[in-house]
Order: C-alpha cells, then sequence, then structure tokens
C-alpha cells in the first residue's frame, strides 16, 4: 500500500555530507570521495570487493582491539553467542507489564532493550549501557576504569547474564577493565541498533497498515536508513585488479545508503512500500546489505530482527501516535544512522469544552 499521508507529511533532512551523498552520487558505482578514498555504490563491484577477502580487526564494526588487544575471530564469536543466548532467554519470559513506550525514541526504546535483556546484572555492568558514553570514548574507558576498581566485584550468578557471568570470571584490574570493555561492545550495539531501527520505521511509514508484516517493515526501514550505512575497506592489492579506478593506495567506502536507493535496483526507491518485501529474498536483493555481505554477515543479524518485531508490535498494539507537531526528523552524521529524535504520544482527545486533553 501506499504510505500514508501523515507519513508523507513527515519531512526526513540529512545531515549535508549525507545529502551530498545523495545528490551527487546516487546512481552512480565507483567515484572518487576523497584524495585516498573511492566510494563504491554499484552491486557488481561491491559484490566483488567484500568477497574478496575477510574484515580485517581494524575494519570489523564491533570487534576491533580493544585498548590494544585484539580480539579473535573465535572469541567474538563466542562473545556474539553469549549474548544472543541472553536475547534469546529475555525473549522467553513474560514481558514487563504497562510498558510506557511514549517518550523520544530511540532513548526510550534503548532504556527498554536494556532492562529487558540486562536488567539482573550489576549496576556497573549497566551503566555501560549509557547513550551519553558515546560522547566520547574518553568517557566509557573513565566508566569502564572507575568500575574495574571498585570492590565489590560481581560473582557468577545464575540470575545474571551469560554475559555478566562471563566478566564475573575476570581475575585482576587489567582482566576486569578488558571485559567491561567486552561487555559494553557486545550488548550496547544491541540496544542501539534495534531501538534505532524501530526510530527509523516509526518515522518513515507510521501509521501502519493492519496487514503489513512487522518483518517488511523492519526491512524497508533497513534499505531507506541503514543504519550501518557505510563499510570501509583499506588499500588492498585486491582492489585495483577489481576496479581500474581503485587505486594501490586507495582505500574502499562502500555504501549501503546509496545502493539501497539506487533507481535501478528499485522500483519507486525513495518511497517507503514494506510490501515490496512479499516478494523479494532479503538475503538475496542486489545491493541490500544491511547486515554485509553474504560472504561475512553480521552476527548480530539474528538478534536484531526478533528484538525489532517485538519492539514494533508492542507500539502497533499501544495505541502510540508520533506527536502530530512534529514535521521534521534530522538525520546526523553519525556512525549509526538513524533519525535524531522521533517523538511518540498518546493520542489527544477532545474535552468537553472542546479543548483537547492527553
Amino acid at each position: 500500500m501506499p504510505p500514508s499521508s501523515t507519513a508523507r507529511a513527515r519531512a526526513t533532512v540529512f545531515a549535508p555530507r549525507l545529502a551530498a551523498l545523495l545528490d551527487d552520487h546516487l546512481g552512480r558505482d565507483v567515484f572518487r570521495l576523497e584524495p585516498d578514498t573511492v566510494g563504491v555504490a554499484g552491486h557488481e563491484v561491491a559484490d566483488r570487493i567484500l568477497a574478496a577477502r575477510r574484515a580485517t580487526e581494524t575494519e570489523r564494526p564491533t570487534f576491533k582491539p580493544l585498548h590494544g588487544r585484539s580480539i579473535t575471530r573465535t572469541e567474538a564469536s563466542t562473545v556474539t553467542r553469549t549474548i544472543g543466548n541472553d536475547v534469546r532467554d529475555a525473549l522467553a519470559k513474560p514481558l514487563p507489564k504497562d510498558v510506557d513506550l511514549a517518550g523520544p525514541w530511540p532513548l526510550t526504546g534503548h532504556l527498554f532493550l536494556r532492562d529487558l535483556i540486562l536488567g539482573q546484572d550489576p549496576r556497573r555492568l549497566r551503566l555501560l549501557m549509557s547513550r551519553n558514553l558515546e560522547l566520547t570514548p574518553k568517557l566509557t574507558w573513565s566508566v569502564i576504569a572507575v568500575g574495574a576498581a571498585l570492590p565489590g566485584w560481581p560473582r557468577p550468578d545464575a540470575r545474571l547474564t551469560g554475559l555478566a557471568n562471563r566478566a564475573a570470571r575476570a581475575r585482576g584490574y587489567q582482566e576486569r577493565r578488558y571485559v567491561m570493555g567486552m561487555y559494553r561492545r557486545a550488548a550496547a550495539p544491541v540496544c542501539f541498533t534495534v531501538s534505532t531501527l524501530v526510530a527509523n520505521a516509526l518515522w518513515l511509514g507510521f501509521p501502519f497498515d493492519d496487514g503489513t508484516s512487522g518483518r517488511n517493515i523492519i526491512l524497508e526501514s533497513l534499505r531507506l536508513l541503514p543504519p550501518s550505512w557505510n563499510i570501509l575497506r583499506n588499500a588492498s592489492p585486491e582492489y585495483p585488479a577489481i576496479d581500474g579506478r581503485i587505486g594501490e593506495r586507495d582505500d574502499v567506502l562502500l555504501l549501503p545508503l546509496l545502493s539501497h536507493r539506487d533507481p535501478a535496483l528499485w522500483d519507486d526507491p525513495d518511497t517507503f512500500r514494506p510490501e515490496r518485501w512479499d516478494r523479494l529474498d532479503p538475503d538475496t536483493a542486489p545491493g541490500y546489505l544491511p547486515f554485509g555481505h553474504s560472504s561475512e554477515r553480521c552476527w548480530g543479524r539474528h538478534m536484531v530482527m526478533p528484538l525489532a518485531e517485538l519492539l514494533l508490535d508492542l507500539i502497533r498494539g499501544s495505541g502510540l501516535v508520533i506527536d502530530p507537531g512534529q514535521r521534521v526528523g534530522r538525520v546526523p552524521l553519525l556512525g549509526l544512522l538513524g533519525v535524531e529524535e522521533v517523538r511518540l504520544t498518546r493520542p489527544r482527545q477532545w474535552g468537553r469544552r472542546g479543548r483537547t486533553s492527553p
């Protein structure tokens, strides 16, 4: 179905550099962004680049070296499985009663997910979920340093998440700092990404037709506002052989932000149309890379989708609406692409004297 008139009345305003990418390079396959950086939006070239080699440890979005200590793929896989089990355990439990999801999103959704998944964990660990820590890495490491030094380090306990129990086994200050960093690296992206994705979906398409599946809504939101909107690959000898426009010293920035709106790949590319996913396979749709390339899919995708659908279902059944006074959603230039704030409110009703009341 076409988007509702309410959704069409809302304007999405991209940060200037993002808007310039869309204005200057949409529909192009390979183009120069900087003297030492080439942008790639063509799906065939992108496929070949991402298949050429695996991401190095510094190119990974989540498990980059932590305070100079490399994170092996085995450890990264183990930690991801651990948080995945924690998510499944949380989804298997009854949801809290009288959940109130009104307020500014994605913050409201982030706090809900933090408490849903990690609510029983020690406070020094849950503090690592604060969105304020995104302001600067120094603030994050200050909180970690204090938390690792405080007495009363948690002990393993069946009531804690697997991720917290993993941290509880740490011995010594340096190891505690490391496991606290890993706790944040594993859990925070889940809460950040899911809450941002749902906020994006609300902004782009709310109110939704009753017959539209939550899965399709999420997939379409991932298309138009992919939280992971770029994929970096550092200069590598494989790339000039793939395309002569890439020099041997050029870094490559692959841009799902552009390929997801390429008019050569998508019908009516700028329109929010969840029903398109009735006939498309997200794992094989050309140029669709919300969770990375088929050669190296994001390990967290199996957590993101069910959590996002859960939040969306709760909102759709809550009677909440987007604040009618909000007409503009701003998308800042950040690593995690999303509408800065979406205000969910209770619908206002007419009072006895013709005034509106909450």
